[in-house]
C-alpha cells in the first residue's frame, strides 16, 4: 500500500464547447481495470449517438495498467492526450471518458490533441483532486483523569483525533501516518507517564482536498 497518492475526489462530468463541437468529460475513480471498462462501456451505451467516446485510464500503485482509446478519432489525437493529463497530474486509479458531438468544423490533429487534453483537464478540475494518506488507527485507553490533557494535546498535535469513546475508561481513536507510528508511541508514553494502554486498529486511507 502506497503511503500517499493523488486521485479524483468524486465522479462527475464537465462540458466545454470548442469550434461548435461539444466535449463532455466524464471522470470516475476506478481501482481495477474491470471497473474502468464497465464505466467506459456504460457511457458508450448512454451516449450511443455521440460522434466519439474517447477514453484513458491509469490504474495501480505503479501505474502498471495504462490504456488509451481514440474511438475513431485519428490515431493518437484523443486517448493519448487524455492519458497524458492523468500522468502529468500523477493521478492513480482514475478513468476519464471524453464524449464528443461533432459540430461541423474539423479541428485537425493538433486541434484535437489540445481539445481532448483541455476537456480532460477541466473535467478533473471540476470534480476535484484528493491526496490519500495511509494511516494507522491507534486506540488509546486511559483513566478519565487524563481526558482534558490528552484531548488538548492531541488536538494541537500533528496527529488527527478521529473519535472519543466514553466507556469505563476513556478511549481515543487517533489517525497516525504510517511513517510516524514510532514517534507517536514514544510521545504518548511520555505524555501519559506510561499509563495509557495502546493498541493498533486497522490501516486506512484518509483523504484531504488539494
Amino acid at each position: 500500500m502506497l503511503p500517499r497518492y493523488h486521485t479524483v475526489k468524486q465522479a462527475g462530468e464537465h462540458e466545454i464547447i470548442i469550434q461548435k463541437s461539444r466535449f463532455i468529460a466524464h471522470v470516475q475513480r476506478t481501482e481495477t481495470e474491470l471497473k474502468a471498462q464497465e464505466f467506459i462501456q456504460a457511457l458508450k451505451k448512454k451516449y450511443w449517438d455521440a460522434t466519439h467516446n474517447c477514453s484513458a485510464y491509469l490504474i495501480g500503485e505503479n501505474d502498471q495498467i495504462q490504456k488509451a482509446n481514440d474511438d475513431g478519432e485519428p490515431s493518437g489525437t484523443a486517448g493519448v492526450p487524455i492519458l497524458e493529463v492523468l500522468k502529468k497530474r500523477k493521478l492513480k486509479d482514475t478513468t476519464v471518458v471524453v464524449t464528443r458531438y461533432f459540430g461541423g468544423i474539423k479541428l485537425g490533429a493538433g486541434g484535437l490533441i489540445r481539445a481532448y487534453g483541455k476537456s480532460a483537464s477541466e473535467g478533473l478540475d471540476a470534480v476535484g483532486i484528493v491526496e490519500r494518506k495511509l494511516m494507522q488507527i491507534f486506540h488509546i485507553t486511559i483513566d478519565y483523569s487524563w481526558l482534558g490533557k490528552i484531548e488538548n494535546e492531541l488536538r494541537s498535535s500533528i496527529y488527527i483525533l478521529k473519535n472519543i469513546h466514553y466507556q469505563e475508561n476513556v478511549e481515543f481513536e487517533v489517525f497516525v501516518e504510517e511513517e510516524k507510528q514510532q514517534a507517536f508511541i514514544e510521545w504518548m508514553i511520555e505524555l501519559t507517564n506510561g499509563q495509557a494502554e495502546m493498541t493498533k486498529g486497522e490501516m486506512t486511507y484518509l483523504e484531504t482536498d488539494i
